[in-house]
């Protein structure tokens, strides 16, 4: 009986990505580390890419190759290696296997085509101006978090709308609650700034604004934010939320339920022309 082919997820990926940065970190390419394992060095590419799912003694062998002996982070690749198959939702059911640290929101957003996203209470970090974007990192930030680490989350957060800009750039499309184009945590002048960039931002061919006025009734976002994020052929598609509880990815099939919650939401609010003018003269009224 032939076997089933693997499905290409986002541990693997995950996996992958890992042990690439710790073999260009070494220095070493493909072609050094499949004579020295005797692998096939066209395996250990896919291994990297996510294509195969790789085997927890080839990991331990590339790991001992590159000379990375840290315990704690031995073991979460290690068992991470034993779950490369698995599409479920990435939480703290796995216990140490996945913490916030182990799978990066950054690096899933670059390798995305697209992004759909439903916000309930605050304007896309992707949209944000700097300005508003710092209002909303010091307001979540714990009262004991140095300035230093403060200014590296903003400048974080910059330096990842990049995406919109690159030559090839990530496709954006979000619906937002009416309650986050009126909510002035940033202030005023803050607030006017960042719902003018947001005007912009609507003309550029690769971003799609809608409002979902608050006259809309009951709705598919009313448990909160999330995103979607469509990967390139033949990865899956990951939908992401995030909570004080944590965060947590959902692969497909399950993440469906997300597709189809966002194109409900899509139908639902005011269309591109109409968006703009009601984030248009929420700005003047600020003036």
């Amino acid at each position: 009986m032939p076997h089933k082919p693997f499905i290409r997820t986002l541990r693997a990926q995950w996996l992958g990505s890992q042990l690439r940065a710790l073999r260009e970190e070494r220095g070493m390419t493909l072609k050094l580390v499949a004579e020295h394992l005797a692998r096939d060095m066209s395996a250990l590419g896919r291994y990297e890419r996510g294509d195969w799912p790789i085997r927890k003694g080839d990991v331990v062998a590339l790991l001992d190759l590159y000379g990375f002996h840290n315990a704690t982070e031995r073991a979460r690749l290690l068992a991470l290696a034993e779950e490369v198959w698995r599409t479920d939702r990435w939480d703290e059911d796995y216990g140490d296997v996945v913490d916030a640290s182990f799978i990066d929101y950054p690096w899933l957003e670059s390798r995305a085509e697209s992004v759909s996203c439903f916000h309930l209470t605050l304007v896309p970090g992707l949209l944000q101006t700097r300005e508003y974007a710092e209002a909303v990192i010091r307001n979540a930030a714990e009262p004991d978090v140095p300035e230093s680490t403060i200014q590296r989350w903003i400048e974080l957060r910059m330096s990842r709308q990049q995406v919109l800009s690159k030559e090839h750039p990530i496709k954006i499309s979000t619906v937002l609650d009416e309650a986050v184009i009126r909510r002035q945590g940033s202030g005023p002048a803050a607030h006017r700034g960042q719902l003018e960039h947001l005007l912009r931002l609507q003309r550029r061919p690769n971003v799609q604004i809608r409002v979902l006025p608050a006259s809309t009734g009951f709705h598919q976002g009313l448990d909160g934010t999330f995103w979607l994020f469509r990967l390139p052929d033949p990865y899956p598609e990951v939908a992401y939320v995030e909570s004080l509880g944590g965060r947590l990815y959902v692969e497909s099939p399950k993440s469906e339920r997300f597709v189809r919650a966002y194109a409900r939401l899509w139908e639902s609010a005011l269309e591109e022309g109409a968006s703009a003018r009601l984030i248009e003269t929420i700005a003047e009224e600020l003036s």
